[in-house]
Parts: structure tokens; sequence; C-alpha cells
């Protein structure tokens, strides 16, 4: 009896029959290609048409005067000094609350949490947070931050709109950080435990430096939101004319003082009729963006840095 080939089934009258169908799933892969294609065109060029306006408008007015100068109601004498300083205050306090509280949130989520019925819940919740409008924070903060905890933080202050921040980009950093700590291979966890190490120790000196370029581009997308964020610092009562910087020393007092930042004072200044503070907004967008470039640049050095160095 001849042995039956289970592998030969491919024959002529098979291969005319599947053609029409293969040919059909070719052609929807180059319709699907070519729609991704013209989407991501798109989007390119409108941004490049975008970025073209605001350079041929904010560059001319761009000068080491309007860096330095104080908001002004003469657009010629107007200035960014204050609301840049502000975002600047506003960054810092949102990096030193957010970023050690969410990546130890998302660190003891994923590594040292029980897979419990109040873990999946508090999954969850995270979740739905990081998906939460801006302007829900605004209020949540104007209750506890700018009434409640007014002894603490002065009210309508810098360290109430910092807090306001962290609170905003919390679930995000959680939710990164346990994305990258979930594609370390769970081998060198094993690895670790097979050699006599606790929990903590396999963390710290195997999965941690793995995971940190990961955790660390998810902090600087977290905080690129938060240096753009208007509608919640509205909500609390961020000033849109502010001639003055907070005091460094003592620092209470600077943490406690009014504060306003970038997006407020564009937005301020395009709500004005005048085509002279239009250009003040277009240059203090160029500014805003510098500095989001440079967090990022900041970022991608160290995650490759952190790399390079893991590779040696």
């Amino acid at each position: 009896m001849t042995p039956i080939n289970h592998y030969s089934f491919s024959t002529p009258d098979a291969e005319q029959r599947f053609q029409p169908v293969l040919t059909s799933r070719y052609r929807l892969e180059r319709l699907f290609s070519t729609v991704a294609l013209i989407a991501t065109l798109v989007g390119l060029i409108v941004l490049a048409v975008l970025l073209a306006d605001i350079l041929i408008d904010g560059l001319p007015r761009l000068s080491w005067d309007f860096i330095t100068s104080f908001p002004s109601r003469r657009p010629a004498r107007a200035g960014i000094l204050s609301p840049l300083v502000g975002t600047l205050w506003l960054l810092s306090i949102t990096a030193l609350v957010a970023i050690p509280i969410g990546v130890g949130a998302g660190i003891f989520l994923e590594e040292f949490a029980a897979e419990t019925t109040l873990a999946k819940i508090i999954e969850i919740n995270i979740g739905n947070l990081a998906a939460v409008p801006s302007i829900i924070y605004g209020l949540l903060a104007l209750q506890v931050f700018v009434r409640i905890m007014e002894p603490i933080t002065g009210g309508r202050s810098v360290l109430a709109g910092g807090l306001t921040l962290s609170l905003l980009i919390l679930p995000i950093i959680i939710v990164s950080t346990r994305e990258a700590l979930r594609g370390v291979p769970s081998s060198i966890r094993q690895a670790g435990y097979a050699l006599g190490t606790t929990r903590w120790q396999v963390v710290r000196d195997h999965v941690l430096p793995i995971a940190f370029p990961s955790i660390l581009t998810g902090t600087i997308l977290a905080l690129s939101r938060a240096i753009g964020e208007t509608a919640s610092l509205i909500t609390i009562g961020a000033l849109t004319f502010i001639a003055f910087l907070p005091t460094l020393i003592p620092i209470t007092e600077g943490l406690r003082s009014p504060f306003t930042v970038l997006p407020i004072q564009t937005y301020n200044w395009i709500s004005r009729p005048q085509p002279e503070f239009h250009n003040n907004a277009a240059a203090a967008i160029i500014v805003l963006l510098v500095v989001l470039l440079s967090m990022n640049a900041t970022a991608i050095f160290l995650r490759n840095r952190s790399q390079q160095i893991r590779n040696d």
C-alpha cells in the first residue's frame, strides 16, 4: 500500500481555486497601505503648515528682550519672563511629586501586589483615570488643593498648580511603568530567584535597569502633556497677567505665590484683537516648543546612554 503524503495537497487545481482569494487579499493590503500613507501625509502636511505659520509670525518677534521682559498691555513691550519661569516651576514640582509616586506605584502593582480582586479594580481605575479630561482634575484640585489645603498650599499658588498637574499625569506614569516592567523577560527574574536573591533585589538590580529607558520615555511623555495643560490650571485660578517672579529664598514663599504659565499667557494673547499680540503668542509658542523639544532630547540622550551602559 502506498503511504499517504500529508504534505502533497498543493495541486494546480487547488492553486487556481485559491488564487482569487489571494488576489483579493493582496488588493486589500495595497488599499490599506495607501490609505494609511495618505492619512500620515495629511497629518504631516497640516503639522508643517501650522509650524510654518507660527515660525513666520513668531520669529521676527522673538528676541532676548522678549524672553526677559514681563507681560504688558502694550504688545511691543510684552514678554514671557513670568510665564516661562512659572512653567519651569510647575514642571519641577510636577516631576518631583509625580515621578517617585508614579514609578513606585507601578513597581508595586506589577512586581509585588498579589493578583486579587482589589488589585484588578485598582488597575481598571488607573486605566480609566488616564483618559479623564483635565478639567475634571482641575475641579478636584480646586476643592482639595486650593480650598481644603489652603493653609499648606496658599490657595491659588504654584504648589497647588504643581500638585494638580502631578495628579493629572500620575495614571500615565503608572501605566507606562507597568508596561515597561512587563517587557522585561521573566527568565531574568527566575534567574535571580535561583541565586537566592530577594524579590526587591531582583527588581532593583536587574529589572529596573532594563526597564529604565522605557520608564523614562513614558515619564517624559507625561511631562510633555503637563507642559501644555491650560484648562485645569485656569480652573484652580492661574492668573493671566503677572509682573513679578516667585521668590527663591525662602522657597516656601515662592511655592505659595500666584503664577501663570506659557499656555495661559498664549491663550490670553490670542484672544486679543490686536495682530501684534498674535505675533507675541506665536513667539511664545516657539519658546514652549523649544522647552518641550529640549525635554525630549534629554530623555532620548539618557535613554541611549543607559542602553549603552547596559550593553557594555
